[in-house]
């Protein structure tokens, strides 16, 4: 048998043949031309110790990925949707991940960020003097109030470095946990007893999460390896697909991401607007993934069942298209 070396791209490369064997069967992969991804190395204690000190607010751990996470809400904002009051749950949370390149050599620092639009611009200069990059803005909704915009913050380095960077990059403004007033008093009513979840459940072919009034699904690519900045990108570091439900069962707002290859973009398009989803943008998250992702988010409103639907009608859709089959 001959011996095959190859290079970091070509690994790379390999890694999304992998993540694609939906197209060819099991067998016709050559299994000594893809390359084994070793699990990422875990965060130490020591390491989650000094980004809680830095963003004097404790995170969760994800040990599955080694992946650890600070949720960033905007407490202070009052949302309204077409004139509706809607809960900070249902889209309007930010939060910066951690977690390792494969080697270990290096971490990554990823963040999505919820602005006001004059907020915009002076979080770039705070991110750019303390050594991050801009990876991405946007919109997330339409006819919200106030106008929010979304910014995805990143940086490569030792996790105690990255975090005190990202802490004196959010610091002087309203991210930061210790500008943010104190969530309001929970309500006694929450998204189990706003929806019917044993049906969406049924639906989505998904458990979600309740958070307050909402309930929420948060959904992985596990059919794909995408590697960016030799970190492997996985659920909690942003690469996902989900859906939010905030009001009641039978007058419900839906929102969400879905994350997809190049060639799922347009099929999953087509398929929100079967459903009556109103397509809300399409755009990037992340610079440097391999495969490159697309996002894209969604609005829709209606009865909850109905609304799932259409969700899990998008989800179906992925993995079915081949890379580069897109029509020129």
């Amino acid at each position: 048998m001959e011996n095959h070396t190859f290079s970091r791209r070509q690994a790379l490369q390999a890694t999304a043949v992998l993540g694609t064997t939906l197209l060819l069967p099991l067998q016709k992969l050559q299994a000594n031309i893809l390359p084994i991804i070793s699990k990422t190395p875990s965060i130490t204690a020591e390491e989650i110790a000094a980004i809680d000190t830095a963003l004097g607010k404790k995170g969760s751990y994800k040990d599955a990925e080694s992946v650890y996470t600070t949720p960033l809400p905007r407490n202070d904002l009052k949302m309204k949707i077409k004139g509706e009051t809607v809960p900070i749950p249902f889209g309007f949370g930010g939060w910066v991940s951690f977690k390792k390149t494969v080697d270990g050599k290096s971490a990554m620092v990823m963040s999505d960020t919820v602005l006001q639009m004059e907020e915009v611009n002076t979080l770039i200069s705070a991110a750019h003097a303390n050594g991050l990059e801009i990876a991405a803005i946007h919109n997330h909704f339409f006819y919200e109030e106030p106008r929010i915009f979304y910014m995805h913050i990143h940086g490569i380095g030792s996790i105690d470095v990255l975090a005190k960077k990202y802490a004196n990059t959010i610091r002087d403004s309203k991210l930061f946990p210790a500008n943010q007033p104190a969530p309001s008093v929970p309500s006694t009513i929450t998204g189990k007893e706003n929806f019917d979840l044993p049906t969406l459940d049924a639906i989505v072919k998904y458990t979600g999460t309740v958070n307050g009034p909402t309930y929420k699904y948060t959904i992985g690519r596990a059919d794909l390896k995408v590697m960016a900045m030799g970190v492997e990108m996985t659920t909690n570091i942003g690469l996902n697909t989900w859906a939010s439900f905030a009001g009641k069962q039978d007058d419900a707002h839906i929102a969400g991401d879905i994350a997809m290859l190049q060639s799922e973009v347009n099929s999953v398009i087509k398929i929100l607007r079967k459903h009556n989803l109103e397509v809300v943008a399409v755009h990037n998250h992340m610079l440097g993934d391999d495969p490159h992702m697309i996002f894209l988010h969604y609005y829709g409103r209606g009865n909850a069942a109905t609304l799932a639907q259409g969700f899990r009608a998008a989800i179906d859709v992925l993995g079915k298209t081949p890379m580069g089959n897109m029509k020129m």
